[in-house]
């Protein structure tokens, strides 16, 4: 059915969610998994807390290891479960069109992501990434709610 499912993370619970179900998917389908991480770019304007806590310098080096930390933890979930996985993270300022660069990247066939990420004002001012991937891309999307 699916050979290469992508999931991306924000690392939020409903995040977290959907990356469980994918690996649940994979693993019934015999899908390889490859949990893929966006770093939003620094800015000195943000709604981001972390960007407001130090230079561009610390809060990239900290958004990487942040990455990896959840990055690593999804491969030790699919691990256990029997899939294999591969992890990816870049920066970027859209992570919907980092998304779909990934998922044509990676010759996957299916993007299995969240519903939401943000809530609040920063949701509605930024918009849904799920969104924007579901008008954009051509890769089949399955949303986790």
């Amino acid at each position: 059915m699916f050979q290469r499912i992508l999931v991306p993370t924000d690392g939020s619970e409903l995040s977290n969610k959907a990356v469980r179900a994918a690996i649940r998917l994979a693993a019934g389908t015999g899908a390889r998994l490859v949990a893929f991480h966006a770093i939003p770019k620094f800015r000195t304007f943000t709604f981001d807390a972390q960007m407001l806590e130090g230079t561009a310098g610390e809060y990239r080096a900290a958004a990487v290891a942040r990455a990896r930390t959840v990055l690593a933890g999804i491969a030790t979930e699919a691990s256990k479960a029997g899939v294999p996985c591969d992890t990816a993270h870049v920066s970027s300022d859209q992570p919907w069109a980092a998304i779909i660069r990934e998922a044509k990247r990676k010759r996957c066939d299916l993007v299995l992501m969240a519903s939401h990420g943000r809530k609040g004002l920063q949701g509605v001012l930024l918009g849904s990434e799920t969104q924007k991937v579901l008008t954009h891309s051509t890769v089949p999307v399955l949303v986790y709610r």
